[in-house]
């Protein structure tokens, strides 16, 4: 698919005292784009549309270039220690993806220019903990490696990990665009992860992310770049044949991946959950949706925050573990499985 071009991009002012504030300008003006002058942080108005279905589709498309101002990282269990801020918002029309009600009303893109005040306080974490290593997820607030060959926000992150001692690099992403980052010098410190699911999944609910063939080229470039590499099969979710899905799947990056680099993967397994804000949001957002989301069939779980969500019931549950993890042995017999939510 082709890569993302923002079709509307607002700068903050501050941003523009950043030298990647004043690039990022400078590039999207040379390639044609409207540009906006935003008066200060989350003051993003006026996106244009009829209705709110068409303000909300115009902001996904919608690039701000901003300033971090809050420094405090937020914790990313269980994948890593911190959450490292980087950019927020997604271009990707995922109908199940928890950002629908975290970014609630602002589901434009920003990305966020003050980089070496983000990377200073990486140091201060990483400094704290030491001689134990921290791990930062890149990914939390959006799928970063969808807007990075314009920003390079992530190919920087990369090599500032890959200098450290004790920092390590992980996100997650959809897309396949991934060939600025093959030369970064990230010295086998960032674990390069891919969202994978069945054709089913993709299909009906990941519209305006790459197919998966596409991403499965893409992890064997990363793979050949000498990147950990990781997958994670998320969400996990119980449609008509999903076994035989699922199989099609592990089948499709066993034949693309050489079995040279099978032995360092791993595995992150997320079972498919939703809030019932988050049901409401999506069934505005995407009222066509085959997603199915009727709590009755669902075991209710207490989560952060004191919103519950609402999990597939334990046999169910167990039944998608079991049925993953002998997938696992059967394709990738060395790979690790680091968890099951």
């Amino acid at each position: 698919m082709k890569a993302f071009v923002p079709q509307l991009v607002y700068v903050e002012p501050r941003a523009l005292e950043y030298p990647l504030g004043r690039e990022l300008k400078a590039k999207f003006e040379k390639m044609g784009l409207e540009i906006r002058e935003t008066t200060s942080h989350n003051q993003v108005r006026n996106i244009p549309g009829e209705n709110d279905l068409q303000k909300y589709r115009n902001a996904k498309s919608t690039l701000v270039i901003g300033i971090r101002k809050t420094l405090k990282f937020d914790t990313s269990k269980p994948s890593a220690e911190y959450a490292i801020p980087l950019a927020t918002g997604c271009m990707g029309h995922c109908h199940y993806c928890y950002l629908q009600t975290t970014l609630g009303s602002k589901p434009y893109i920003r990305t966020y220019v003050n980089l070496d005040e983000i990377f200073a306080q990486a140091e201060k974490y990483m400094e704290e903990r030491k001689p134990e290593i921290t791990r930062f997820e890149a990914s939390c607030t959006s799928d970063i490696v969808g807007i990075d060959y314009l920003t390079h926000s992530l190919k920087k992150a990369i090599e500032f990990i890959g200098q450290s001692e004790y920092g390590r690099l992980r996100f997650t992403t959809k897309y396949e665009h991934v060939d600025h980052l093959l030369n970064a010098d990230h010295q086998g410190k960032t674990r390069f992860r891919f969202s994978m699911n069945s054709h089913y999944v993709t299909k009906h609910f990941e519209p305006g992310t790459s197919p998966l063939d596409d991403r499965i080229k893409a992890a064997v470039k990363v793979a050949e770049a000498g990147y950990p590499l990781g997958f994670v099969l998320a969400p996990l979710y119980r449609h008509e044949n999903w076994k035989e899905g699922y199989l099609e799947m592990f089948n499709m990056i066993s034949k693309e991946l050489p079995s040279k680099y099978h032995d360092s993967i791993t595995f992150e397994l997320i079972q498919h959950r939703f809030t019932k804000p988050a049901k409401r949001v999506i069934e505005q957002r995407y009222p066509k949706s085959k997603l199915e989301m009727n709590e009755e069939n669902r075991k209710y779980k207490w989560g952060r925050y004191g919103i519950g969500k609402y999990v597939y019931p334990k046999d169910e549950a167990t039944e998608l573990k079991e049925t993953m993890e002998c997938y696992i042995e059967q394709f990738f017999p060395e790979a690790k499985i680091e968890y099951f939510t």
